[in-house]
């Protein structure tokens, strides 16, 4: 089986990195790619950089020329829900763009032709998150992650993400991914550890707890590869 894992920046995947110690480094398209075998699983890891763009670049590349059959997402995000605090874990059971605006021709936010607006993760990964969260005694809750090429930071533009998209958290990459795995039909999960609360000092939380909570969802997702390897 061929699984890839993604995060958006380095401090996401570096917990990975230094789970499995030793990988080879692959350069393709301004990028590197971390291949490794894990048991009966060849592994590709890759952080693609920040944005919707980037994301559907890197999830692409890791489909179409390293071959990944499941695509699985680690980082961190900002809380909408206020039941969700800093270390938390959230899984995406549905992921859409809150910056996509075409409203003008009578179109939902985050819609186009041809596409819609939520676009839903595989529920048999999903079914083995939870199965993993039981086994760690671990609390993971299922929601909507809403994706924008902003780092949001502002109470109004949270609450408005919220009511037009009945988000539980936001980020910056997670959709990018998920339209291309749905495309491509390749199962895929995203998983984000609360780093923030989205507000005013999200940028000052964000910055102090990248790492720890980049940590939580990497450790995390190991923990779910134990599970797929049987």
């Amino acid at each position: 089986m061929k699984i890839a894992i993604m995060g958006a920046m380095i401090e996401e995947i570096t917990p990975l990195l230094e789970r499995f110690k030793e990988y080879e480094t692959v350069e393709f398209a301004k990028n590197k790619f971390y291949t490794l075998k894990y048991k009966s699983i060849d592994i590709t890891i890759a952080y693609s950089k920040i944005g919707k763009v980037n994301a559907a670049l890197t999830a692409s590349i890791l489909i179409n020329r390293f071959g990944a059959q499941k695509l699985l997402f680690s980082g961190v995000a900002g809380a909408v829900d206020e039941t969700l605090h800093i270390g938390d874990l959230i899984a995406a059971d549905s992921l859409a763009q809150h910056d996509l605006d075409i409203t003008v021709f009578g179109h939902p936010y985050g819609f186009v032709p041809e596409s819609k607006v939520f676009i839903k993760s595989d529920e048999k990964l999903l079914e083995i998150a939870h199965e993993t969260a039981r086994a760690l005694n671990l609390t993971l809750k299922n929601g909507i992650i809403a994706t924008g090429d902003q780092f949001i930071n502002s109470r109004e533009k949270k609450e408005w993400i919220k009511k037009t998209f009945n988000a539980n958290a936001i980020e910056m990459e997670g959709a990018g991914v998920a339209f291309v795995c749905d495309a491509l039909n390749v199962p895929f999960f995203i998983l984000r550890a609360i780093s923030d609360a989205a507000d005013a000092k999200a940028g000052f939380d964000f910055d102090e707890f990248l790492q720890s909570s980049s940590k939580i969802s990497a450790d995390f997702i190991i923990a779910m590869l134990e599970r797929i390897s049987i």
